[in-house]
C-alpha cells in the first residue's frame, strides 16, 4: 500500500513537473515590450514612454474598473538608468573571449601581495556630505 501511494505521489509530482516547465519559455510574453523599448538618443539610454506601454485593465473593483498597467516600464526605466555605456544599445563591443592567463595572473599577484596600488588619479573618492 505505502509502495502504492510513494508511486502516485511521484506521478503527481512529475506531472505537475512536466506542466510547470511549459509556463517556463524563453519567448517574449504575449503584450509585454522587449529590450527594444530603450532607446538611445546618441549620448543617453532613453527609457521608455511609459503611455505608450500603458494597458487597460479588464478587471472590476467594486464595480468599478482599475486603472491600467504599464508593465515593464520600471524595469526598463531602471535598465536605462544603469547602463554604463549606452552605446553598447547601438553598437556593443565584441566579446574577446575569457583570457584565463591574465585572470590567473591577477590571483597569484593578490595572493602573493604583489598587486599594484590604485592611481591617485583614480576617478574615485571620498565624498563626504
Amino acid at each position: 500500500m505505502f509502495a502504492r501511494l510513494a508511486s502516485l505521489t511521484s506521478l503527481a509530482s512529475l506531472a505537475l513537473l512536466i506542466a510547470l516547465t511549459g509556463c517556463m519559455s524563453a519567448a517574449q510574453p504575449l503584450g509585454m515590450p522587449d529590450a527594444s523599448a530603450i532607446g538611445f538618443d546618441g549620448m543617453h539610454a532613453v527609457p521608455p514612454d511609459c503611455a505608450k506601454l500603458q494597458q487597460p485593465s479588464h478587471l472590476l473593483d467594486a464595480g468599478a474598473v482599475r486603472p491600467g498597467v504599464a508593465f515593464g516600464c520600471a524595469t526598463y526605466s531602471n535598465l536605462a538608468n544603469m547602463l554604463a555605456r549606452p552605446a553598447d544599445l547601438v553598437q556593443p563591443i565584441p566579446y574577446a573571449g575569457a583570457d584565463a592567463a591574465l585572470g590567473a595572473s591577477a590571483v597569484r599577484h593578490y595572493e602573493e601581495g604583489t598587486t599594484a596600488p590604485l592611481n591617485s588619479t583614480s576617478t574615485t573618492s571620498n565624498l563626504t556630505h
